[in-house]
This record gives C-alpha cells, sequence and structure tokens, in this order.
C-alpha cells in the first residue's frame, strides 16, 4: 500500500490561488485513480475532484471550473491547482488512490490510500 502526503494548504483571501500536492511513496499513482477530497468543520468529506489513469479529469459541481487536478508524468506527485478561492472552499483536502472504477470514483468509500490532509482557510 502507497504512502501519501498532502503539503501547500494555508491561509488565503478569497480570490487567492493555492496549489496543493500530493506526493506518493512506496510505489506510483500508475494504473490507479487519485482523487481529492475535502471536509469542513461539521461536514462530511465530499468529492472534489479525480484524474484516472487514463488522464480523464472530473469535478464536483461547486469547483468546477476554478480547480484543477494534475499528475506529474513520472506519476508520483498528485497536484490540484485552487483559484478564485470562496471561504466556502476552507476545508482539509486530503488525496486519495484507489484501483476505482468509472462508477464509484466519487464515492469516498472507494479508496484505500489516504494522506493526513492538508488544511486550506480561505478568509472574506
Amino acid at each position: 500500500q502507497v504512502q501519501l502526503v498532502e503539503s501547500g494548504g494555508g491561509l488565503v483571501q478569497a480570490g487567492g490561488s493555492l496549489r496543493l500536492s500530493c506526493a506518493v511513496s512506496g510505489g506510483t499513482f500508475s494504473g490507479k485513480v487519485v482523487a481529492w477530497f475535502r471536509q469542513a468543520p461539521g461536514k462530511e468529506r465530499e468529492f472534489t475532484a479525480v484524474i484516472r489513469n487514463d488522464g480523464r479529469t472530473y469535478y464536483s459541481d461547486s469547483v468546477k471550473g476554478r480547480f484543477t487536478i494534475s499528475r506529474d508524468s513520472a506519476r508520483i506527485t498528485s497536484y490540484l491547482q485552487l483559484n478564485s478561492l470562496k471561504p466556502e472552499d476552507t476545508a482539509v483536502y486530503y488525496c486519495a488512490v484507489g484501483n476505482v472504477i468509472l462508477s464509484q470514483i466519487r464515492r469516498s468509500e472507494s479508496y484505500n490510500s489516504w494522506g493526513q490532509g492538508t488544511q486550506v482557510t480561505v478568509s472574506s
């Protein structure tokens, strides 16, 4: 099982940007689905973005057009670019990896490897 470490979170004003990173050790993302989820205080963990092994990406409606998921060519780091941030984007952001079929990619239960999370706080 791979190990995941997120970084890049912080405090930013509304309208600002952040770039989150998810580094993998003990393996690569090759052949796997990489997803980002987020969890705000008092709320359930929610799907944010995913990149499949074939490079196709999917986003939640709340972040579509503002966030971009990507990965490097070595498939050992995934990125989540956060633009036009809003206070409601405040959450702990987690990356996750798994062998997940298309119909299940938005479900957190589908992923078996998780990072520890990185805090993103957006001030108004």
